[in-house]
């Protein structure tokens, strides 16, 4: 029997994240695998993987925000906004003269803090029941609505001046939904000069670090976190009697309870260390807002 879990993966380049929820199946010997945040092809890094009854805590992790490695090429302009995209345009010679230290430098800074941001258009953002990437490939026009994202951090790490472009090695933290394609766009387009990704990696999801996460060839028999572990670093913990969690299973309410948990939401646990469920508060109840299946905490 698989037991449940949550996985870390370091994903290579040149691979869907589709393909690595499929690998995982194959190493695994299950078919419930799932992940908590796509990762294009062109991307590396870290993908955070659900096995079994673990695929229930993948809702409370895809919102978490996260960090990116990332090289931006100002310069340049493509149709993905990034370097699988076809060249749209080159900046002119006489272009350049703004793009100072000091320009880049201030055009960061307009996209850090809470921005409004049109996701680029080949993103997995559905349009009318239809992937938005599946619309471009099809030759459809597609225009998205822009959308409310915080970016806490933009940090320029690294220059490198080429002929005709200029490299930029940025550090972000951001909110679940920030498309760093767009900001790579959106800094070129306030330079003047277009701008596009030639390099994506993500190195944190929430709680969970790139450096603890395992290769594609070490996937068998790779270590995972428990339901409880992964829940109680995502949530606040909530320790419970027998009787609570018993109750709990069985799907009743903890009358009076709701002061136990300071934040909406919390991960229930156990005598023994296993996770119930995820709680929460209903008036001054508590009431579980997920349960795991039997044999799946």
């Amino acid at each position: 029997m698989v037991s449940p879990g949550i996985l870390l993966v370091d994903k290579p380049a040149g691979l869907t994240s589709h393909d690595v929820v499929a690998r995982t199946r194959r190493a695994f010997g299950t078919r419930k695998v799932g992940h908590a945040g796509t990762l294009d092809p062109m991307a590396t890094g870290l993908l955070v993987i659900g096995i079994e009854g673990a695929t229930r805590l993948l809702t409370y992790i895809v919102g978490a925000d996260k960090t990116y490695l990332a090289t931006i090429r100002l310069g340049q302009t493509t149709g993905t906004d990034d370097a699988e995209g076809e060249i749209l345009t080159t900046a002119a010679p006489e272009a350049w003269d703004a793009v100072t230290d000091e320009a880049v430098s201030a055009g960061i800074t307009q996209l850090t803090g809470e921005i409004s941001q049109v996701p680029s258009a080949v993103s997995a953002i559905k349009v009318d029941g239809r992937r938005a990437y599946e619309r471009v490939r099809a030759g459809e026009e597609v225009v998205l609505a822009a959308r409310d994202v915080v970016v806490s951090r933009f940090d320029l790490l690294a220059t490198r001046r080429g002929d005709g472009h200029l490299d930029l090695d940025v550090v972000v933290d951001c909110s679940s939904g920030t498309y760093i394609r767009s900001l790579a766009r959106d800094l070129g387009a306030s330079l003047g000069v277009g701008g596009h990704l030639t390099a994506l990696r993500r190195t944190r999801v929430g709680p969970f670090d790139v450096s603890d996460a395992v290769g594609l060839d070490a996937l068998e028999g790779a270590t995972t976190l428990t339901p409880g572990e992964a829940a109680g670093r995502i949530l606040p913990v909530l320790e419970m009697s027998g009787d609570e969690a018993r109750d709990l299973r069985h799907g009743k309410r903890l009358s009076g309870q709701a002061a136990r948990l300071e934040e909406t939401i919390g991960a229930a646990i156990d005598p023994d260390g296993l996770l119930i469920g995820i709680v929460e508060k209903r008036g001054a109840d508590l009431k579980s807002a997920m349960n795991m299946p039997e044999g799946d905490r």
